[in-house]
């Protein structure tokens, strides 16, 4: 009988012991439960909201323009790289040249046909389809010091169907992205032209102007004349020593390089009316090293920008 009773007791405990243990495992699990949920609350609150800021890296968004200081003494041209980027990256790029004889620039005459680099020169393609190639480049790689070059005239075996030196570009494309964004200039790109209406009943010479403008900015003037009876223009003659003003006239300098002065003037002020005259004959000592009349340059060109405003 004792026996059957301590059994009884034993099973008592026993039962009472898996209740007690099942109550705490719900609330262990419970609390379990509730902590992932806290917890997945808190990793929703904490992930990052998106406050609209550009967080690309790179240049600063903007019109970039650079042009090499001169024009080249063998070639004549000079050239230009104009770069706009959006976003943080380069996303235009356009490589060019300006003539010293203004007029169209580097590009449109390629595209012309009037830059016979196959015809003449044996290149495999056209130097606009050649510099767009290059330009490509530059889109790809975002970096104009990513070039290597493989001679001392800056040419690239990197660029498929390349084979005019790109070092202009590259260079330039570096100088424009170190100087940062500016602001285009007043005048529309394009070629701008200007000629007096009649020959000079005392000369016989009618003067004309030639103006290249890029990123807004006059780029390359050409002051020159031609002459009632034809022959060779003003500047030809002056250059072979056929007008000679300094032989015969006991001027200061040749036409020509008094010229070049007037012209690099308006490049500099890049106004045509910002000039002054001391005379009647619109003579001015604003311009070191000129004495001759330079109203012709100044009044064609402001005439020839009408159409570039």
């Amino acid at each position: 009988m004792k026996k059957n009773v301590f059994k009884l007791g034993l099973m008592l405990v026993l039962v009472v012991a898996m209740i007690v243990g099942c109550s705490s495992n719900n609330a262990n699990n419970e609390n379990n439960v509730n902590n992932v949920n806290n917890n997945a609350g808190n990793a929703t609150n904490e992930t990052p909201v998106d406050n609209g800021e550009d967080m690309t890296e790179g240049y600063a968004d903007g019109s970039y323009f650079a042009v090499q200081d001169a024009f080249s003494e063998e070639t004549g041209w000079k050239y230009a790289v104009t770069i706009e980027v959006e976003g943080g990256k380069i996303t235009t790029v356009d490589w060019n040249g300006v003539s010293i004889e203004a007029g169209m620039n580097k590009k449109e005459m390629s595209e012309a046909g009037l830059y016979n680099m196959v015809e003449f020169g044996g290149a495999i393609a056209p130097w606009f389809e050649q510099a767009t190639l290059a330009e490509a480049y530059l889109l790809e790689s975002q970096d104009p010091t990513a070039i290597m070059y493989q001679d001392d005239n800056y040419h690239t075996d990197a660029i498929t169907g390349v084979t005019i030196g790109v070092s202009p570009m590259f260079m330039l494309a570096e100088a424009a992205l170190a100087a940062g964004p500016q602001e285009r200039g007043p005048y529309i790109d394009g070629a701008y032209f200007a000629e007096e209406a009649d020959f000079s009943e005392t000369s016989g010479y009618k003067y004309n102007v030639n103006i290249t403008v890029l990123f807004g900015n006059i780029e390359s003037v050409n002051w020159n004349a031609t002459h009632v009876d034809g022959g060779d223009d003003k500047k030809t003659l002056s250059m072979n020593g056929e007008y000679g003003m300094v032989e015969n006239g006991g001027a200061i300098a040749s036409w020509i390089d008094q010229a070049k002065l007037a012209e690099a003037y308006l490049i500099a002020s890049q106004d045509p009316t910002d000039i002054m005259y001391q005379d009647d004959n619109y003579h001015t000592d604003a311009i070191t090293g000129v004495t001759i009349g330079v109203s012709p340059l100044f009044t064609l060109a402001e005439e020839a920008l009408m159409n570039a405003k």
